[in-house]
């Protein structure tokens, strides 16, 4: 059974009501199963410890103690390091929140593959050597294989290489996977329903079920890597991190031999000047870290440059395993890129490759939301060995294919 299937089954409401009403004997109950050796926590527990009365400094301290820990012993004291790579900006979806909304009047960029292996060449001299491919949804992905000829193309030099894309059927994700693409990475957005509908104007976005259900398409092509999410500053937080962390105990489940890692982005600012319907404070989302390493002990939590140097720093002991560092979010960012193009639109309109550019002399590729972090990847990998850490730029697996 897939998640979609089994979603409006779950008792989401009823968690949700039970986090939002918890007392502290509940939140007391969850943090000793989480200390007692070979306890899982169920989702009722997770739920007490997102509640508010557990966002009280007693508690709020005993979590995150708890979630070092737990850190330290699944993971050591290391940060995978990762950097996105923006392939395109072009988009047949409009969306509300985000920058490459269809009819946002913006400049749209695709890379060609020179222009991508140019991008990926200067990561990998920063040091990087896993990379995230990301791109808006667009037919012309797929249908021309554009998507597995960036992955082949720069597979003889990544040993870990994922995926940020639209939602794609199993047989179109195995070419990709077949060319060395290693992760997949699909946020849900919002598990509201209402709000979703809302949310996703038109496109097939528009399909909650069919995204909700990528994962597991994902898997079945040979995924190695599934990353989930929420952004948060759609709907109200505690009732997206309860279905999100139901989403990521059916996908530990059913899709037991991939690695799993789930993110908790917020809503940045963006083309459209979108304003999050609800907010969520810095201290609450420390104890939705902190509850999501209790919670899933073996998974890996996932931190981008949304959020502040300052608040990154103080983050990483508490259950962080992966972030990316000095990020751009537009196609050619990294290397100024943006004037020989495969594709220019404007609004969504495509311009064929062998027409006059459209944009004005310095004019760039939008970018999707603003970073928050603008730290180069050196200076955060100092930061991280000041704090006793061990920035890993490729992982173990990595590295033997690539010795």
């Amino acid at each position: 059974m897939s998640f979609a299937s089994e979603f409006d089954s779950l008792s989401l409401v009823e968690l949700s009501a039970f986090g939002q009403h918890a007392m502290a004997a509940d939140v007391e109950a969850a943090l000793a199963r989480s200390e007692a050796s070979g306890k899982r926590l169920s989702l009722a527990d997770f739920a007490a410890l997102i509640s508010p009365v557990a966002s009280q400094p007693t508690y709020l301290e005993a979590m995150a103690r708890r979630s070092h820990d737990l850190t330290v012993k699944h993971f050591g004291r290391v940060m995978r390091f990762f950097a996105p790579l923006y392939l395109s900006n072009e988009c047949i979806n409009i969306c509300k929140y985000c920058g490459f909304s269809r009819d946002n009047p913006i400049l749209r960029v695709t890379l060609t593959l020179d222009q991508v292996a140019t991008e990926a060449r200067y990561l990998r001299e920063q040091g990087f050597r896993h990379i995230l491919l990301v791109a808006g949804e667009h037919p012309h992905f797929v249908s021309d294989n554009y998507l597995r000829d960036c992955v082949a193309r720069l597979h003889p030099e990544w040993p870990s290489i994922s995926l940020e894309v639209g939602p794609l059927e199993t047989e179109q994700y195995t070419p990709i996977v077949q060319a060395g693409g290693e992760g997949l990475v699909i946020y849900q957005e919002t598990y509201d329903r209402r709000v979703y509908d809302a949310m996703h104007v038109s496109g097939p976005k528009r399909d909650f079920d069919w995204r909700v259900e990528t994962p597991e398409r994902a898997y079945a092509a040979g995924f190695k890597r599934l990353g989930i999410g929420a952004l948060l500053g759609l709907a109200p937080w505690r009732n997206e991190a309860i279905a999100l962390a139901a989403h990521a105990k059916h996908l530990l489940k059913k899709c037991w031999m991939a690695q799993l890692t789930i993110s908790a982005p917020r809503l940045r600012p963006a083309a459209g000047e979108f304003e999050p319907l609800v907010n969520m404070s810095d201290r609450e989302l420390v104890q939705f870290v902190c509850a999501l390493r209790m919670a899933f002990p073996e998974v890996g939590l996932v931190l981008s440059t949304r959020e502040s140097a300052k608040l990154r720093d103080h983050l990483i002991p508490l259950g962080i395993t992966m972030m990316s560092a000095g990020s751009h979010t537009e196609p050619g960012g990294y290397t100024g890129q943006g004037r020989e193009k495969l594709h220019v639109t404007k609004g969504g309109r495509m311009v064929k490759p062998d027409l006059p550019m459209i944009q004005s002399e310095g004019e760039h590729a939008t970018v999707q939301f603003q970073i928050a972090d603008e730290r180069s990847p050196a200076e955060v990998a100092e930061r991280l060995q000041q704090l006793k850490y061990e920035p890993v730029w490729k992982d173990w697996e990595g590295a033997l294919n690539e010795a």
